[in-house]
Parts: structure tokens; sequence; C-alpha cells
């Protein structure tokens, strides 16, 4: 017998869908046509303002201003009275009631500079707009302006000096280098300490893992997200505010918004930039005419010698260029946004550069009144050619050659043979030539990447809004290192070879549910929940020869070969409930609660908790405040405080819960032998506890304005490796061992110094200090891997100490002898 029912229901939730979507475009079709135009201006200089965002409150009509600060919102509602409101970043709001009894309503309005931002809306992790002023912890909006002003090429670059209590430096040279950013410390040993990043609702992949050994060098994946693209960048820098992100949020959340199609005729933008790389200042080198002629320290005779300067070889004045262009525009229910660009940076260890080329599409859709579809894609291939910096043994390069190498030595080629000196001051401290470093290495690196996200906005009711979120992150690097035979490394004489590829792919489904609600005059309630579910899964592979032929840079014609392979996958599903109360829009509430399951934790702790709550009070909001002359002194004072927790899992590796296999081969037959690494049923990520306290203060008629906070994280379950028994049969087994605390304060002052009609001056100063220490480490010393012993976690130590030994020395400060 044949089974019709479940195609008849497939067909009659297929026809009630067409029928919801066609009822809504009837409902608008029988509501009358109204136009509501305006201008947005400066209330200093009455300048207009390209690119506020003009919405109509309660409905999802919205637009921004164009190039001359002006909008159309072309809408079909039934008549009555409305909110328009005009929000732009660093401004203050504006809001204005009009009625559309009429075909046409005006709405111009005029925005006054907001020193503090409280009225900015940020978005908190659960997909709703919400006002800064609510919020009990402290986030920092950068907007896409204050990014482009200056030459940085990435995202994290540009974010130097912005944010209070990040720490960002770059960590090589090279012009494709990677960018360390750290909110309010370090929080791991063995994970990492970098921050989520978020854009357009997508988790992207930041990872800076080597495929070619440079020697401390490498990229992060954040490079290739061009930051003419960016509308906005809001950081949350602790667990207090991050909870909600659960387990990857620990280091903070980073969440990038990217530029938007607008209503109105079309636009071209065009941006063209010229950079001049350079090498600010020289080292000091030895010019003494005379050397030694042997190291044993009491034989003084000497012998003339010429001294070189490989600084001139080594280092050159770069330049670079970037290119943007961009095309947006639409109508009330389409907009878009395409742009393109491509950058060629050189750096200034010669030969060094970097290129990356890319496009971005963002369309939005609106079909009826409450149904709205967002589709983004960003599409980027990047290339750089690198010099190791040390790495792959002892193949040091061009900077750790130059360092270590004896100047008195021409390090140019013979001109007959073509083969380069060795510079290395002895036979036991051997370094590479840093000119053939230059010359004769060849390692470049090239990316493939797409992101994409599709949006859905569901709003039945003015309360009730619906949001699902697909992200989709997919990258594709291939790393390639040769150095030829007949070199002065002192490991690869015979030559290297090396190619790796790297495939990442990254999966995000975010179901967000928001309904907002007022309770009398005096309460207002916003609740929001949803679920999250990701996938994580990397493959990679390589292969390395030494021992090449003349002439080959193949590395599986080498005479030594070694092959690498290897796959994960990392699956995360997640809950949140958050609960905010807001008593006479001055007291706010929040409460929260985000549940993780993940692959890799262990059995015996697969469900992980993390709590949040916080308050926020405007003191200024208050009647006594406002009726006093402090309202002319102070005219916003806010205080906040906030508690949360958060976890970091990216030191636990996707199987290190079992006690897995290693593959060998006996006798020519494949096999399989216990690894040396026992598994760890109880694995769980690392947990932040985070407490902050802050203050929100305007003078000066708000030209003026205070940032503060004091906050506390402690960590706890540090994942570490710890020793075994030999009567176990292992060696290592990954534990959560080991605490860390963070203390520190942070201030941002912004201010306007000097205002007229046609003059402005911005200043912003940051001032930010953190103490870190380290509790509970086992055995009170661990060392780091490439440190030579000397960087170390130590007890009552901030991570990263210099861990070495020292003479003893008597009360006097002699060195005692015994």
């Amino acid at each position: 017998m044949k089974k019709q029912l479940p195609t008849f229901k497939i067909k009659l939730h297929f026809l009630g869908l067409f029928a919801l979507l066609f009822y809504g475009q009837i409902s608008i079709a029988q509501t009358q046509k109204q136009t509501i135009k305006g201008i947005v201006r400066d209330a200093r200089n009455q300048e207009p303002i390209t690119g506020a965002v003009v919405r109509l409150t309660g409905t999802n009509f919205g637009t921004a201003t164009d190039l001359n600060g002006a909008y159309t919102l072309n809408i079909n509602l039934n008549p009555g009275n409305y909110t328009v409101s005009v929000t732009y970043t660093g401004y203050k709001p504006f809001s204005q009631t009009v009625n559309l009894n009429q075909e046409n309503a005006t709405a111009n309005a005029s925005l006054s500079e907001d020193a503090l931002g409280l009225n900015e809306v940020v978005v908190t992790g659960t997909a709703v707009a919400t006002s800064k002023k609510q919020l009990g912890n402290a986030i920092s909006t950068v907007s896409g302006a204050d990014l482009r002003n200056g030459a940085a090429t990435s995202i994290d670059q540009a974010l130097a000096g912005k944010v209070s209590g990040a720490q960002i430096s770059q960590n090589s040279g090279n012009p494709a280098g990677g960018i360390s950013v750290r909110l309010r410390g370090n929080s791991t040993i063995a994970g990492s300490s970098d921050p989520l990043y978020i854009v357009d609702g997508v988790i992207i992949n930041n990872s800076s893992d080597q495929l070619v050994d440079l020697g401390g060098y490498s990229q992060n994946r954040l490079v290739d997200i061009n930051p003419a693209d960016i509308d906005r960048i809001e950081i949350i820098k602790g667990a207090a505010a991050s909870a909600i992100y659960g387990s990857r949020a620990s280091n903070g959340v980073v969440q990038i918004f990217t530029k938007k199609g607008k209503s109105g005729k079309p636009e071209i933008a065009f941006s063209t930039q010229f950079r001049d790389n350079s090498l600010r200042k020289k080292l000091a080198y030895n010019k003494y005419p005379m050397r030694f002629t042997n190291t044993i320290a009491t034989d003084l005779s000497q012998v003339a010698v010429q001294r070189y300067d490989l600084q001139d070889q080594i280092f050159r004045n770069a330049i670079g260029s970037e290119n943007n262009i961009s095309v947006s525009g639409g109508n009330d229910n389409t907009q878009y946004y395409m742009s393109g660009s491509y950058l060629n940076n050189q750096g200034i260890i010669d030969k060094t550069n970097f290129q990356r080329g890319g496009g971005r599409v963002r369309v939005d859709q609106r079909f009826n009144n409450w149904i709205k579809v967002s589709l983004g894609l960003n599409y980027v291939l990047s290339g750089s050619r690198e010099i190791p910096n040390g790495g792959i043994n002892e193949a040091y390069g061009a900077l750790t050659g130059f360092i270590f190498a004896n100047n008195y030595i021409n390090p140019t080629p013979d001109p007959v043979t073509g083969v380069y000196p060795s510079v290395a001051p002895t036979s036991v401290l051997l370094r590479t030539n840093p000119l053939e470093a230059i010359n004769r290495f060849d390692f470049k690196q090239q990316t493939s990447r797409l992101i994409g996200d599709f949006q859905l906005n569901i709003t039945p009711t003015d309360n009730l809004s619906i949001n699902y979120t697909l992200g989709y992150d997919n990258s594709t690097q291939l790393a390639t290192g040769f150095i030829p035979i007949n070199n002065t490394t002192p490991t690869y004489n015979t030559g290297y070879s090396r190619r790796a590829d790297r495939l990442a792919l990254l999966l995000n489904n975010d179901l967000n549910v928001a309904y907002k609600a007022q309770i009398g005059s005096w309460l207002q309630s916003s609740t929001g929940l949803g679920a999250t579910a990701q996938t994580e899964r990397i493959s990679s592979s390589g292969i390395t020869g030494t021992q090449l032929s003349p002439y080959s840079q193949v590395a599986s014609a080498a005479a030594t070969i070694a092959s690498t392979d290897g796959r994960s996958t990392l699956n995360i599903l997640g809950f949140y409930l958050q609960e905010t109360l807001g008593f006479g829009n001055r007291l706010f509430l929040t409460g929260a609660i985000r549940n993780d399951v993940a692959s890799s934790f262990g059995a015996n702790n697969r469900w992980q908790y993390y709590p949040k709550l916080s308050a926020s009070y405007l003191l200024s909001e208050e009647s006594f405040w406002k009726n006093s002359s402090l309202a002319s002194i102070i005219p916003t004072l806010k205080i906040r405080a906030s508690y949360g927790q958060s976890g970091n899992l990216t030191a636990i590796g996707a199987y290190d819960r079992y006690s897995n296999y290693t593959s060998v081969s006996l006798a020519g037959l494949p096999g399989v032998i216990a690894s040396s690494q026992q598994g760890n049923p109880n694995i769980k990520p690392e947990r932040q506890t985070e407490r902050e306290i802050g203050m929100d203060a305007s003078f000066l008629k708000d030209r003026l304005g205070f940032e503060f906070s004091y906050y506390q994280k402690d960590v706890k379950d540090l994942l570490l490796f710890s020793n075994l028994r030999p009567s176990s049969g292992f060696s290592t087994q990954l534990q959560n061992i080991g605490n860390m605390t963070n203390k520190g304060l942070e201030l941002l002052v912004r201010g306007i110094p000097v205002q007229t009609t046609n003059f402005r001056w911005n200043s912003t100063l940051i001032f930010s200090k953190n103490k870190n220490k380290v509790f509970d480490v086992p055995g009170g010393v661990l060392t780091f891997p490439g440190g030579f012993g000397q960087v170390a976690a130590v007890n009552g130590y901030s991570l990263g100490a210099f861990y070495a030994t020292y003479f003893a020395r008597n009360a006097d400060g002699s060195i005692y002898h015994n």
C-alpha cells in the first residue's frame, strides 16, 4: 500500500507557507502608501551626515542617509502616529513623531555629539539591538571611519590604540605577519589567548598555525578581512560580558559588522592609498678596524679587517598600495552593497611581500512588513613571500643570522661559484648567511577563503523578533619552503623542501528569539533565548624532503622523506536564556545562563554552564539629579557592575579525551601501538570568572567623557600536561590543573578641546593596567618550549616570567663563594 500521507503533509506545509507570505503581500497592498523624507545634519555646523541609520520604530522599515544627508522612506502602513528614529555612531539618537494620515511626511533630524556613547546601539550576543546605557559591563565600539585612519592593512592592526584594556602587538616585521590581540591580559597557558571573532554573525577561523616552520612567525587569518568593508566593531572584553558566548569566549569577543546597502540611487566610491615602509632606525654595529686573532682571552694580538654593515643589504625602503571600490544602492525593499579590493604591500626585509585581492557582496531583501532576508559573501585570495626567522631546526633566517654574524666577513657570494660564505661567529654557534636566506631561500604561502552568511529575520509582532543565521567559513592554505643544496645552514646543507596544506571549515547555525514588553509605565522587560550548533573541521597534510638532488625542488624526489596527515572534527551545541528588566529607564538588571556541550569534552564533564549577572544605574536620570546644579556639571553619570563566567576550549584537542593509537610500520607491515598520552574522560574547558565594576560620566555639556572599569578575572582548571607514573603505561595526560588571576583597571577619556562651526578637535586618552599571577602549577615551574629554559609559568609570578639561574650573594651584595 502506498503511503501518501507524508507527501500530503509536505504539500500542505508548503501551501501554508505560500499562503502566509501571500497574505503578508496582500496586507501590504491593502494599506496606504506613504513617503517620509528628511535630512540629517550635524547640530554643531549643520553639515549633512552620510550613513546615518533611519528607522520607523516598531517596523522593519529603515534606510540610511545619502551623501547629502537625505533619506526617503516609502512605506505601506495603516494611518496613524509613528516614531522616526535616527542613529549614528558618536552622536546622540534622535526621534520624532510623524502622522501618516497623509501620503507625505517630513522628519528632519539634528544630531548632537555624544562623548560617552551611552546611546550607541550594540549587539550583545542575543541578536537584539541594545543601548549601551542598559549594559552593566564595558563594551568598546570602533567605527569604520576610525579604523581607516592610518595605514593599517588588517583589522587587528587598525584597532591598536583605540580600545582600552587591549594589548595589540605585531609578532614579526613581515608584511603578512600575525598580530597578537590580548583583552585584559593572558588567560591561558596551553591554549589560545586570542578573542573570539564574529563577522556578521559568522564565527570565523583566526588560527595562526605554521604550515612551514618559519621560526616564531605566522599569519593569523584576520588578515583576510578588508578594513575598508567594515562599518563598525564591537569589543566585548571580559567573561562578565561574554558569558552568553559560552566555551569559546573567555578571551573576549570581537564582533565585526560590515557595510550594507541603502535605498537610493547607486553610489560608487573609490579610494587609493600608498604606503612608504622603511626601517625606523638601524642598529649600531662594530666599526672597529681591528679584530682579535684568537678567541683566548689572554691573547691580545689583533689584525686589520674591513667591517660590513649587512643592514643595507637586508633592509629596503619598501612601498605599498591599496585600491578599494564599492557600489551600493537599492530601494525600500532591496538594498545591495558590492566591493572589490587589491592590496600589494612590500616588506622592509628585501624580497618579502603580501598581496590580497577579494570581493564582497551583501544583499538585503524585505518581502513584507515582517519577513526580511540578508545574504552576504566574501571571497579573498592572498599570497605572500616570506623569509624564515629561525625555525626548521637550526636553519636560521635573515635577522637571526645578521645578529650573530661576524661582520668582518664579506657576506656576498663568490663571483665565480655563486657560493655564499659562512658568517658564523664560531664552529659551535652556527648561523645561516642572512643574504643567502633572502636571495636563495624560497618560502611562500597562499590562501583562498570564502565567508558567507544567510540571515532570516521574522517579526510577527512589534514585540517579538525571531532571527536565524547560517554562517560558513571555508579556507584553504598552501605553503611551500625550499632551501637549495650547498648552503650555509648547519642542518640542511644537502637541501630542504616542504609542501603543506590546511583546509578549515567552520559552520554555525544560530537561532535567537527576543521578546520585549512594557509592563505598566515603569517596568520594561526584554527576554532572549536561543540555540547554536557549531562544527569545525580541520584537515592538514604535509611532505618534507631532505638530501635533494641537484636542480630538484620537489620534496617527493628527495632521498629522505617524511609525511604527515591529520584530520579533526569539533562539534558544539549551546543554549542560552537572558532576561533584562528596566525600571523607569534608569535601572537595568540582566541575568543570563549559557549551557554548552562539545564533542571534545570528557564524558564525565560533558555539559558546562556559564552564568551572568549585571546591573546598570543611570543616576543622572533621577529627578533629584536633574533638578540640581549637578546636572549642569555632570549631565551623565552611570554606575555599573557585572559578574560572569565563560570558558576556553582551545587547549583541548579534538580527541584528547581518548587514549589514541599511533600508526607504525613493522617489517614492512602496517600496525598501531598505544600513544604515550593517556586519554582523560574528565577533561573540560578552562573556566574564567570575572567581576567588574565601573563608572561612566560626562562633563562640560557632554564635551568630555570618562569611562572607568576595574576587574578581577580568576581562571581555574588550566589545561596542562602532567607526567604520569611509568606503571600507568603512559607518560603524560592533559589535565585541568593550575590557576591564574588577572587584576586591572581601564580608563578612557574622550574630549572635544576645540569646537567651532568649521573646526573640531577630538582627543582620546587610554590608560590600562593589568597584573597577572599564576598559581598551582605542578612542580612550581613550567618552562615553555622555545624559551631556552628562561621563559616559564612560575607559581606566584606573572605568566611568561624569566626563569634562570643566578649567583648567590652575601648581605653586602658580593658573590657568595663556598
